[in-house]
């Protein structure tokens, strides 16, 4: 599997992101490990084999734009690097939609973050809880 991290990879869609976040919704699932917050969409009509992913940093705790800027490259270095855990399991199938949240307070290290998504990515490769 090839490295990259296209546009087709890349949640754009202002419809599902208002999904992802919007409070109260049964179908969205959540997980957390520092740094991140974690939401995520399964869709039966799944058109694309890999997620499509976005990254949010906080303009509340990051005031300046070259801290948020360096801390979302580091978040999709991490991604890029990883998501290969993500088609493992040819059994399970992944989330259509991904939302990493940054929520550290203080800047994070690219090995942190890195060890985070990791883990998080192996989470998400598992098949879902139904509730």
């Amino acid at each position: 599997m090839k490295q990259t991290f296209p546009k087709n990879e890349r949640l754009c869609s202002k419809k599902i992101i208002d999904r992802l976040f919007e409070k109260g919704r049964t179908d969205v699932q959540t997980a957390y490990l520092f740094p991140f917050k974690v939401f995520y969409l399964f869709e039966e009509s799944l058109t694309h084999a890999l997620p499509q992913v976005l990254f949010s940093i906080s303009k509340r705790n990051f005031k300046k734009a070259v801290q948020r800027n360096l801390l979302r490259r580091r978040c999709r270095e991490a991604y890029r690097k990883n998501k290969f855990s993500l088609t493992q399991n040819p059994d399970n199938q992944p989330p259509a939609y991904v939302a990493f949240v940054l929520i550290a307070k203080e800047e994070v290290t690219y090995a942190k973050i890195e060890k985070s998504m990791r883990q998080l990515l192996s989470t998400l490769s598992k098949p879902p809880q139904i509730q």
